[in-house]
């Protein structure tokens, strides 16, 4: 199966997709990338649906990538006499402490020690998602005297944002130590990571991941934007994560903070997918707003490697259209003249070493000649991320031995990829190229493609040869070594 855009599409799995008919659906509609949720479900239930996915794979005969998305800490108030909540007015004095009495009008707890211990006066409380606001006036080691700037109903155990100060929380919880060992073990390409507020919390999940699944660090606090450039050094992917983002800092300000993560992304040729209300009225409508259609072409247009839905895909009444929109979406922006002109006006030129010099090298050559794709040969995906990062205009066939590489290089952009036996020759890679481009309706016996590799084979970090071939095996036979 072909994807007729670059831009992958990563759909989360629920109730609303769970069976093996509705995912393979959902793959067949365009969805590159299955997110599995981490904060819903038993371990029996994720590794279902681990099932599912393998056995479309399977099915289908193209890997498919998996993403475990990691809960992180979960901050929330405590528990109310009046199951209802409570009804804070704007001005009013509220207290949040550790005392595990219900609350009520005056009072709830909160606990959380770790926060108090981080807390100044003049920081800032966001309950439920921001919708309620509090102002912190003096406050303790167990205690915060607030004064409501925004009211509205408080009730039990709803979430608390604290956007103003670094926490001293480490991003993996209890839980998400176990999460991330059964998910490691159960076999995923990727770990989302929640409430990234460092890098050392980001070196701490790879240790722990020991290279059996690549992380992607979710920019959802404020803190993590400040320490953006040292999170991205230690990551292996980003996720402009605009729900927690659009809650802790002002709402206006997502919009510019979203262009500059992914075009740091890009320019670093590591994966970042845009994500969070992206189509959120087709949760229950089989149509999306014109808003939701341009918010989706807009982070294609900036160049994100991945676009993402959420409850749309997991819980909503339409999945399967939501995916269809959105590779409807991506392939009319796509098409679009500008589309071009804006990604290669934004270009990164990084030119430091061979393997650089080979894939703009390739780029180049594709541009410059009637050439039909760039075929990459890589063990780890780095050349194929590397060639993502020049966004050609040609497609691009990422070629490699390793199921596991295939199925982790599904979120890179433009990456069509292919597993292949393993090579020792040249030759035998440009024949396996040549097939490649064939088999899968890039290029007829009549064209050329560009390839790139290392030699020797079967060794990370030795792309040093490109060649463009010509896509007839008789001439390629005839060619020296």
């Amino acid at each position: 199966m072909r994807r007729l855009r670059n831009v992958k599409i990563v759909a989360t799995l629920g109730p609303a997709s769970s069976d093996y008919k509705m995912i393979r659906a959902l793959f067949e509609a365009g969805a590159d990338v299955f997110r599995l949720n981490m904060s819903h479900g038993t371990h029996e239930d994720i590794r279902a649906r681990h099932a599912i996915i393998r056995q479309v794979e399977a099915d289908t005969g193209r890997p498919i990538c998996i993403l475990a998305d990691l809960q992180g800490p979960k901050l929330r108030v405590g528990a109310f006499a009046n199951p209802k909540g409570e009804e804070l007015v704007e001005g009013a004095a509220f207290r949040m402490d550790l005392d595990a009495t219900p609350g009520d009008i005056n009072r709830v707890q909160l606990p959380h020690p770790e926060i108090f211990a981080a807390l100044e006066p003049g920081s800032s409380l966001l309950v439920n998602d921001g919708k309620i606001r509090l102002r912190v006036d003096t406050c303790g080691k167990d205690f915060a005297n607030c004064t409501v700037t925004v009211g509205g109903t408080i009730s039990n155990r709803k979430g608390v944002n604290v956007p103003d100060v670094l926490l001293p929380l480490a991003a993996l919880s209890d839980k998400d130590r176990k999460d991330l060992e059964f998910a490691c073990e159960l076999g995923i390409e990727w770990l989302a990571l929640s409430f990234v507020q460092r890098p050392e919390d980001v070196i701490e999940a790879k240790e722990l991941a020991k290279g059996r699944a690549a992380v992607l660090s979710k920019i959802e606090k404020p803190a993590a934007v400040k320490a953006y450039d040292a999170i991205l050094a230690v990551s292996d992917g980003i996720m402009v994560a605009r729900g927690d983002l659009g809650v802790e800092l002002p709402v206006h300000s997502v919009p510019p903070i979203q262009k500059r993560l992914v075009r740091g992304a890009r320019a670093a040729a590591k994966p970042v997918i845009v994500a969070t209300q992206m189509l959120e009225s087709m949760i229950e409508s089989p149509m999306p707003t014109r808003a939701e259609v341009s918010d989706v072409a807009t982070a294609i247009y900036e160049g994100a490697d991945a676009i993402m839905l959420s409850a749309e895909s997991a819980a909503g009444r339409y999945p399967i259209e939501a995916v269809t929109t959105m590779n409807n979406v991506a392939i009319s922006v796509e098409s679009d003249p500008t589309y071009r002109q804006v990604i290669e006006s934004s270009r990164t030129i990084n030119r430091t070493n061979v393997a650089d010099a080979i894939v703009a090298a390739a780029r180049e050559i594709s541009e410059a000649a009637d050439i039909k794709a760039i075929c990459c040969f890589s063990q780890s995906g780095t050349t194929v991320a590397l060639v993502a990062r020049e966004r050609p205009r040609v497609p691009i066939i990422a070629l490699t031995p390793l199921v596991e590489t295939a199925r982790r290089m599904c979120l890179t952009w433009g990456a069509h990829c292919v597993v292949t036996e393993e090579q020792e020759r040249f030759k035998g890679a440009v024949i396996s190229a040549v097939r490649a481009a064939r088999t899968y309706g890039f290029a007829t016996e009549k064209d050329q493609i560009v390839l790139t590799a290392g030699v020797p084979f079967n060794v990370q970090g030795t792309t040093n040869i490109l060649r463009v071939a010509p896509c007839d095996e008789r001439l390629v036979y005839k060619a020296p070594e």
